[in-house]
């Protein structure tokens, strides 16, 4: 479903994404781990159109994102770190919104949004304006609304930042739900944790390189009993190496 070839990101002199090569199925949940700094932000903004890289392909669907944004971006939903939402729209309105944007009817609407509210306990805040949430509700809020568009391709950047344990636990249900639905969930995130729990694979990305792509039985070695310790020993040397500049 995703097909990312040669893909670089220069900022000047700095090389934030170099050469990377995936292959994500369709129905997959793929991690995207790495230190801070890695070059997980910039790679998951190329791929959502916002920023242009400075080499390389991506194809989302079998359509090369260059060469037919327009049609690449209907296949896709993108969660940012921090939650756009429309601060005068309640929650509610704010799921309206977002599903008539990607063409959804006022029936798909209405009906997929009744399904959404208590699965991300928003029933609550449905008709309170999105300005006076807390950073974890926007953020329920704003996957909820994407969710509500069945996006082929769901990119999702920290998605358990501000969530609370049950929030954390309600989102990775619904993202095991959406997979076996046929979505494609590509998610950076920091909690190995939630990674190890969820995700089918996982890339490890360290100074803009993948070092290392794969399940997590694939990717142990002899002593490794975790997420954890496989992520720690793969960005052992670039560590060290940022430890030393300092």
């Amino acid at each position: 479903m995703i097909e990312i070839q040669g893909l670089s990101r220069r900022f000047g002199a700095v090389l934030a994404v170099s050469e990377l090569d995936l292959s994500i199925a369709r129905g997959e949940i793929f991690g995207f781990l790495g230190p801070n700094g890695a070059g997980k932000t910039t790679t998951l903004r190329m791929l959502c159109g916002l920023l242009r890289p400075s080499s390389g392909t991506i194809r989302i669907g079998g359509l090369d994102l260059a060469a037919a944004p327009a049609a690449v971006r209907r296949l896709l939903a993108f969660a940012p770190d921090t939650p756009p939402l429309y601060e005068y729209l309640s929650v509610r309105e704010h799921l309206g919104f977002v599903a008539s944007l990607y063409g959804l009817s006022a029936a798909e609407r209405d009906e997929r949004s009744r399904a959404l509210l208590p699965q991300f306990g928003l029933s609550a805040y449905a008709d309170q304006l999105c300005k006076g949430l807390s950073h974890g509700t926007r953020k329920k809020a704003h996957l909820a609304a994407l969710l509500c568009v069945a996006p082929q391709v769901l990119v999702l950047d920290e998605p358990t930042n501000g969530l609370d344990p049950r929030s954390t636990h309600e989102l990775k249900q619904v993202l095991r739900a959406a997979r076996d639905a046929g979505t494609t969930v590509f998610l950076s995130t920091h909690v190995l944790g939630v990674a190890e729990a969820i995700c089918d694979r996982v890339g490890i990305l360290s100074d803009g390189r993948l070092l290392a792509c794969g399940t997590l039985e694939e990717l142990r070695k002899s002593g490794d009993r975790s997420l954890e310790d496989v992520f720690l020993r793969v960005t052992e040397a670039s560590w060290e190496r940022s430890d030393v500049a300092e």
